[in-house]
């Protein structure tokens, strides 16, 4: 009795070490301090009605100012029914952590036969699982390395809902700048397509000429039609980003994008970084550590993947019960556990090499992503501080050229064309240039599977643009 009082103390104390409970945020801390360092943005997790008023009630202060791309970003990371959806991995890794460090139930066998309707024969046993219990620290090691492993794919999928958020947001704010800017071409080429038939009516304006300006006045207004159709799908894109629906579609943006920084950041310690903060890179190390614990597991099983102790007692027909003691342990004859021990051996350099992998692919990204960064914003640069000022010094002397009478009226609406395609041209050039530094800083974090942004469509006839004056 002092023996079975010892073992059951000594299992029950091991089982008791090595068992993990819920905690009380579900693992969601972690990924919540990493958003409030990187991001600047308080994350909430909706587990509960009153964190959907909170959430709601933010979202909605959020959304009664024009919205920036700061604000954008709040609102996707809060609101978003999919990074909601996300969160939940959280729980079922931490469920999982909890099961499987949780010890063996006691099993309970029982053996009862009859013979001429009087009973012959009860077995009865009363037992549970050593090896499973002694494994319950290392499976509760790998568990734990799975569980952060999980944290950091969670962290990934919250910094790619802020790098999309902050895209859409920039391309809508660039759609509606556009849409505006072919509205006032149209104007300008309506009133020449109206000069040229007034002209064309008095004899003063040959007819090739004025289908021309006919041309140019009715292409403005198709490009005007894509431009309408471009602003509202960039904003039912940003829409869906956001989770917003109903009333809250109502939202404001501003009227332009952000100035140029006048100096572009330095490529100094990108790589460094990278390596230090890149998500996908502590997940592989984790995933590596996970595989270590189980290239452990399966050594220590190798040979005995079975061992149960019971309490047993036993009685033949109405004999009293003779008691004593099973042991179940199962022997290596034909599985020897060698295949076992070489799958873990194979997963654990596969894990390994993917590690490698991924760092030599951070390295190279961050690099790609600052020499995109670096071109846009010369660029930009370029036509903010060159082409358009210079459209603009020809526009102005054209102009005095036309005034005295030293200039037609066809040369000035020719010059107007050109500074028409220098002026979209730079509104593209600052959009390309903010998309390419939200890709920048997301570089830094996540892995950024960017698609390749299509060209735009070449101009029809005449490019949509502002006419000068």
């Amino acid at each position: 009795m002092r023996w079975r009082a010892r073992t059951a103390a000594s299992a029950t104390a091991l089982a008791l070490a090595g068992c993990a409970s819920f905690s009380e945020d579900g693992g969601f801390g972690p990924v919540q301090e990493l958003a409030r360092e990187r991001l600047g943005v308080e994350l909430r997790w909706q587990r509960t009605d009153e964190d959907a008023q909170s959430v709601r009630a933010a979202v909605r202060e959020l959304l009664s100012r024009p919205l920036s791309a700061e604000d954008a970003v709040r609102i996707a990371l809060l609101n978003s029914p999919a990074l909601q959806a996300t969160y939940a991995e959280l729980g079922i890794a931490e469920a999982d952590l909890v099961q499987a460090t949780s010890g063996p139930n006691l099993r309970l066998h029982a053996l009862r036969t009859t013979y001429g309707g009087e009973v012959s024969k009860v077995e009865e046993s009363f037992g549970f699982d050593i090896l499973g219990l002694l494994l319950v620290p290392l499976r509760k090691r790998m568990e734990a390395r799975r569980f952060e492993r999980v944290q950091a794919e969670v962290a990934a999928q919250v910094f790619r809902v802020a790098l999309e958020a902050r895209r859409t947001w920039i391309a809508a704010v660039a759609a509606e700048e556009t849409l505006r800017h072919a509205e006032r071409v149209r104007d300008s080429a309506e009133a020449a397509a109206e000069l040229a038939r007034r002209m064309a009516a008095a004899g003063n304006l040959p007819k090739l000429a004025h289908m021309r300006e006919q041309a140019f006045y009715a292409e403005a207004a198709a490009n005007l039609a894509r431009a309408r159709h471009a602003a509202s799908a960039g904003r039912e894109r940003l829409a869906r980003v956001l989770g917003l629906w109903g009333e809250d579609l109502a939202f404001r943006l501003p009227e332009r994008l952000p100035d140029l920084p006048e100096t572009p950041r330095s490529s100094e310690d990108l790589e460094r970084r990278a390596i230090e903060q890149r998500l996908d890179i502590r997940a592989a190390r984790r995933e590596l550590e996970w595989l270590a614990e189980a290239l452990g597991l399966s050594g220590a099983t190798r040979l005995v993947s079975a061992f149960e102790f019971s309490r047993a007692r036993t009685r033949e027909g109405h004999d009293p019960f003779a008691y004593g003691h099973v042991l179940a342990l199962e022997i290596p004859i034909f599985d020897w556990g060698k295949a076992r021990v070489a799958r873990a051996e194979a997963q654990y350099r596969q894990a390994a090499e993917r590690l490698a992998d991924v760092a030599i692919q951070a390295r190279s990204e961050v690099r790609e992503a600052y020499g995109a960064y670096r071109s846009a914003w010369d660029l930009a640069r370029h036509y903010r501080d060159e082409l358009v000022p210079l459209r603009k010094r020809i526009s102005e002397e054209v102009l005095l050229r036309y005034n005295g009478m030293l200039a037609s009226v066809f040369e000035l609406l020719s010059d107007a064309r050109g500074q028409i395609a220098a002026v979209k041209a730079a509104l593209e050039a600052k959009r390309d240039f903010w998309l390419a530094e939200a890709e920048l800083d997301a570089t830094l974090s996540i892995r950024v599977r960017s698609e390749p942004r299509a060209a735009s469509p070449a101009p029809r006839g005449a490019p949509d643009g502002e006419a000068g004056h």
